[in-house]
């Protein structure tokens, strides 16, 4: 039974029926019969030969990750401890720090921290290299041992090394573990505009949003301003979510579409009628660490013209991956589909651009930070579109528009310039206050 993840994005598809001429099947079997009896004979002169006995399962376990690592960054198997950390992750609630991370090049690198966590709160970023855990060297393990390494009881330590790019020498990062059970959806009123922090896409999520909007115009007494949906190092999750986030704000049309090798393999996601936000104006926060699940939402909002994109270009991870049970403790996780936006965009290794670019300039390091995208995973997955790499290079070129106003914003006191931002485009957009609206609130409009 597959699930429908997108930071491992799923797909749950139908069974196709191709056509095939037995001619054309016995040649595809003679190769692929050719193909194993070489792979027989390399496992067995192995066995055989190797200055170290090696067991059968350690052979082929490395036998499957070398064919999956061979196709691109997001195909993996998964043994009964690594499916238990996804499904752990993916419910929203586990012990540790709050990274996403992934392998390179043998090394451990930051994807996202999640906002409110503790390695958030002790300044770790995407693009960081963790080197060292607790002062042992980790390199050329497998990614889930360096989770499990930084996993641990509430309360208590682990030190890390950091590496960053741009920055001469690393650094150690002393961080306490804490239960990550960090809300799907925070929500504050600031200035009258509403503000949804997303933080994850899990089983919640669009549930927590409604409520979020609920509550927002409860305590106002009216509709805000406007929403400023924030998505920025949203690593991703659940594909239905943010299906449904989007259609929270959307009245009709298409969310997201995912096509696969054939043809054939098109699954297409609609909107139904009602908007939760009452047509009222919608800002949404993107950057580097936007990703998967985030994107499918920044896109179908940015299409529909439904929102203004705001901040730096997103990770662009369009790929559509499948999890499927191949016994009672494993999985495996095969890239299966790209995921492509209403207007047709394919969002792998290009991103979501934004309509208004605007750096961190309160990121002390935003003019030296190297950004790490899906373009610069190895083997990533290409777009069936050319994508320009001058486009994702742009926004790490200081705009001159900004650069001026840094030093301002330290007297100032503003700690997050995007959102600072965001909020003063909102209320130009919105004008005087709106009325109430007499219908109530619009998360009731749509029956889930």
């Amino acid at each position: 039974m597959a699930n429908t993840l997108i930071r491992s994005l799923a797909l749950v598809g139908a069974v196709l029926f191709v056509p095939v001429t037995a001619a054309s099947l016995a040649q595809t079997d003679v190769n692929s019969y050719r193909e194993l009896d070489q792979f027989m004979n390399v496992f067995e002169r192995v066995k055989a030969e190797y200055v170290d006995q090696v067991d059968d399962a350690t052979l082929v376990r490395g036998a499957i990750d070398g064919m999956l690592a061979s196709l691109d960054p997001h195909s993996s198997y998964m043994d009964a401890r690594e499916y238990r950390n996804m499904m752990t992750t993916t419910d929203g609630n586990y012990g540790g720090l709050g990274l996403t991370v992934t392998m390179e090049d043998g090394a451990v690198k930051v994807m996202a921290a999640t906002p409110g966590a503790p390695a958030a709160l002790a300044g770790l970023k995407t693009g960081d290299f963790i080197t060292h855990i607790d002062g042992h060297l980790f390199y050329g393990g497998t990614l889930d041992e360096a989770v499990e390494r930084m996993r641990g009881n509430p309360g208590t330590s682990v030190r890390l090394t950091i590496v960053r790019p741009g920055r001469e020498r690393p650094f150690d990062v002393t961080i306490t573990r804490a239960i990550i059970d960090i809300p799907a959806v925070r929500s504050e009123i600031r200035d009258g505009v509403g503000i949804l922090t997303v933080t994850s896409f899990s089983r919640v999520t669009t549930e927590a949003a409604e409520h979020a909007i609920a509550d927002i115009e409860h305590r106002l007494g009216h509709p805000p301003l406007g929403y400023i949906i924030d998505l920025r190092s949203n690593p991703g999750g659940l594909l239905d979510q943010a299906v449904g986030l989007s259609d929270l704000f959307l009245d009709r049309g298409e969310i997201v579409s995912q096509r696969g090798r054939r043809r054939t393999d098109i699954e297409r996601y609609y909107a139904r009628p009602g908007d939760a936000a009452h047509g009222l104006p919608i800002v949404v926060l993107v950057d580097a660490g936007t990703a998967s699940a985030s994107e499918i939402v920044a896109g179908a909002l940015q299409d529909h013209h439904r929102a203004l994109i705001m901040g730096e270009t997103s990770f662009g991870k369009g790929s559509v991956q499948t999890v499927v049970q191949t016994g009672p403790d494993s999985a495996l996780r095969l890239t299966t589909a790209r995921y492509y936006t209403p207007s047709g965009r394919s969002v792998q290794a290009g991103g979501i651009q934004p309509d208004i670019p605007v750096p961190q300039l309160s990121d002390p390091d935003y003019k030296d930070r190297i950004v790490i995208r899906e373009a610069d995973l190895r083997k990533h997955l290409l777009a069936q579109t050319k994508v320009d790499d001058k486009l994702l290079e742009s926004d790490q070129t200081p705009d001159p528009r900004f650069t001026a106003k840094a030093d301002e914003l330290k007297k100032d006191g503003i700690k997050d310039f995007q959102l600072y931002y965001a909020l003063n485009t909102l209320k130009r957009l919105a004008g005087p206050a709106p009325a109430a609206v007499a219908s109530g609130s619009g998360a009731s409009k749509k029956s889930r």
